[in-house]
């Protein structure tokens, strides 16, 4: 059983599922406190006799080795009689506690405020949102001033000040300084020592439009640090007054930086609409290269995007020019990483267009706009098969399709076709669950070949994949590494988006190695991205979905109510459910019609569900069906989406196998 320990606050326990462990008496969590402050050391008996009582009393050393026991029993309560603890260790003259990074919130929470200075200012606000969550109270709280305590509740203060006003500085950074006006007011309030928390507070009211409530507050602590501590305040505070005063441009850098984009935005759209006023042939390649661009600049961006291009296409097929109607549709190369599309009216359509350009093309020639075309029809036809017992021949033609793209882009070899072809392949690997490792390869050569050419969006698409594939092959240092490499290469070249799926590996990362409370809360926070994102293929039924994965997981009740939006993940989720709420026979029917999951990122998700379904049921045709389509991936996660896990398939597997022994031939 996983433990964490709680010192940011009263001094506490949690097991696996957040419930809280009986720790005994105030001597046993000052014990246990103690071997925190120590840091993986050995504290000696003697030395924690010391430090528990003024006067000792006869028999402190067989009283504190008395705690020490009680202490591994609730520690862990799942050790065999006559095996070494792992956590709470005998070693020499003493004890220490050998518990991972991980597992004391006071170190978890150093590693997060550790987070680099040039991190992008929306890694450091999430990171520091949820590490400042962790705060119950002043850190040791039930153990008053205690001697022993002093120096380290000074030290995780101080950190905790400093995260405040690091998630402050990130806030303001991002442009949301109204947002960092209330903490910051607080702040100082109850720390009114703290320059650089004033200098901070001043320039977010100032970036608020606030110019005169900035002043004051500049001149507050002047008075402040003045009466109190008879100083002037120091040279950066004494910088923003006057800049204040003088309204400086460099205090509002975005801005200024903006009104200057947005005249020379202004003057070249003009100067184009004058050039080409006549030349409709022009606009269209024009509008389509532009509506690529538009796709990775947000929401708004997106759905508009997506709009603009139907149009775009249809009016060039309506000038009877397969040449230019191929380049039209070819030049929306945007990197695509969710296998279930946002609008599959709109793909269908797409990839009906490409079809009949391909076959309106001459016979010779025009390599690249085939190769486009063909890896059109590979990305709009993502999620077009199942993962049933054979690849239909409707799946076929986008399997084909990504091969012959792929084929073509390296006999050109052109690096920007090969990226798009490969973002093709990659949507074309779920005709079948268990492939993961495939998945990386992919993942990797778009990296390698997109950082040699200065292909960013394909980069960060190459990073994507991996985050994804590495969760399904039980890899978090990797997938840790690629998400980060995603995030700074987003934050470099302005594609906003990518943050949605980093967010939600972490969440995912946090259901992997935290109790189930602190994954639902990770994905609830999660949810909250989701939103204006332009994305209903990813958004829609996912938040339910993922609370599931972390009910299902640790055996909890559903923390989703009746009437949740499961999306298109309904017809998977149902018969779990319906068992759930003790309708077998419902339950037994609903699998009975159900089809197999769709070929894409949750299918190993899916099929993980209609097995526990199954099992609760006794269904055994739906038990081997199950087993059939998950044995490929035994050797992996149920976390290939990067989103959501329901954890190893070898134990849904192994679920399986019992029930169907119990049940006979």
């Amino acid at each position: 059983m996983r433990v964490t320990i709680g010192v940011l606050g009263a001094v506490t326990a949690w097991g696996e599922a957040g419930e809280a462990l009986p720790l005994r008496g105030p001597k046993h969590r000052a014990v246990l406190a103690r071997l925190v402050v120590a840091r993986r050391r050995v504290v000696p008996v003697a030395r924690i006799v010391e430090d528990l009582w003024d006067d000792p009393p006869d028999g402190a050393v067989g009283t504190v080795r008395t705690f020490v026991a009680a202490l591994r029993r609730a520690l862990e309560p799942d050790r065999p009689p006559r095996t070494p603890p792992r956590l709470l260790i005998t070693e020499g003259p003493g004890y220490a506690l050998r518990a991972g990074a991980e597992e004391v919130d006071a170190w978890r929470f150093e590693r997060a405020v550790s987070t680099p200075e040039d991190a992008h200012p929306s890694r450091v606000l999430t990171v520091l949102t949820e590490a400042l969550e962790w705060w119950r109270g002043p850190a040791y709280a039930d153990f008053g001033d205690a001697p022993w305590l002093r120096a380290e509740r000074a030290r995780l203060t101080e950190l905790r000040l400093h995260a405040v006003e690091r998630r402050a500085g990130a806030r303001i950074a991002l442009g949301a300084s109204a947002e960092a006006v209330p903490d910051l007011d607080a702040h100082v309030t109850e720390h009114p020592w703290r320059e650089d928390a004033w200098r901070l507070l001043a320039l977010a009211l100032y970036r608020s439009g606030r110019q005169t409530d900035a002043l004051a507050v500049v001149r507050r602590a002047r008075g402040m640090l003045a009466e109190h501590l008879g100083v002037d305040p120091g040279p950066r505070l004494r910088r923003l007054e006057e800049d204040i005063l003088r309204q400086e441009p460099r205090l509002d850098p975005d801005a200024d930086a903006e009104s200057a984009v947005d005249r020379v935005w202004a003057r070249a759209t003009a100067a184009y609409e004058s050039a080409v006023a006549s030349r409709a042939r022009t606009r269209l390649e024009s509008t389509a290269g532009l509506m690529r661009d538009l796709a990775v600049t947000g929401g708004g961006g997106l759905e508009a995007s997506r709009r603009h291009r139907v149009a775009a296409v249809a009016a060039a097929e309506r000038l009877g020019d397969p040449e230019l109607t191929a380049r039209v549709v070819g030049a929306y190369d945007v990197p695509a990483i969710w296998t279930r599309g946002d609008d599959p009216e709109q793909a269908r359509w797409l990839v009906g267009a490409a079809e009949r350009i391909l076959r309106q093309l001459p016979p010779e020639g025009h390599d690249a706009a085939r190769c486009r075309l063909l890896a059109t029809i590979a990305v709009e036809s993502r999620g077009a098969h199942s993962t049933g017992r054979a690849v239909s021949a409707e799946a076929v033609r986008p399997l084909r399709a990504a091969r012959q793209a792929e084929e073509i882009a390296r006999r050109l070899d052109d690096a920007s076709l090969l990226a798009f072809a490969l973002n093709g392949t990659f949507m074309q690997t779920f005709h079948r669950t268990g492939l993961a490792a495939r998945r990386d390869a992919i993942g990797a050569e778009i990296v390698s070949l997109s950082a040699r050419n200065g292909l960013p969006r394909h980069e960060v698409l190459g990073h994507l994949v991996r985050v994804q594939a590495r969760c399904a092959l039980s890899d978090l240092p990797a997938a840790d590494r690629h998400a980060a490499a995603a995030d700074a290469l987003a934050a470099r070249h302005e594609l906003p988006l990518v943050s949605v799926f980093t967010t939600w590996y972490r969440a995912l990362r946090t259901a992997l190695t935290e109790p189930p409370a602190a994954a639902l809360a990770a994905y609830e926070r999660a949810a909250e991205c989701l939103h204006g994102s332009g994305m209903p293929g990813l958004r829609h039924g996912l938040p339910p979905l993922a609370l599931l994965s972390v009910a299902v997981r640790h055996g909890l009740p559903l923390p989703v109510g009746p009437h949740a939006d499961w999306g298109p993940y309904a017809p998977w989720v149902r018969p779990l459910l319906l068992a759930a709420e003790g309708r077998e026979e419902e339950s037994r029917a609903a699998l009975r019609d159900l089809p197999p999951p769709p070929g894409d990122l949750m299918s190993e998700v899916l099929w993980c569900l209609v097995a526990r379904a199954a099992v609760a049921v006794g269904d055994r045709p739906a038990m081997l069906r199950a087993r059939a389509r998950l044995i490929p991936a035994a050797g992996e996660q149920a976390a290939g989406s990067g989103l959501v896990t329901l954890g190893p398939v070898a134990g849904h597997l192994e679920r399986l196998a019992e029930a169907l022994d119990r049940g006979g031939p």
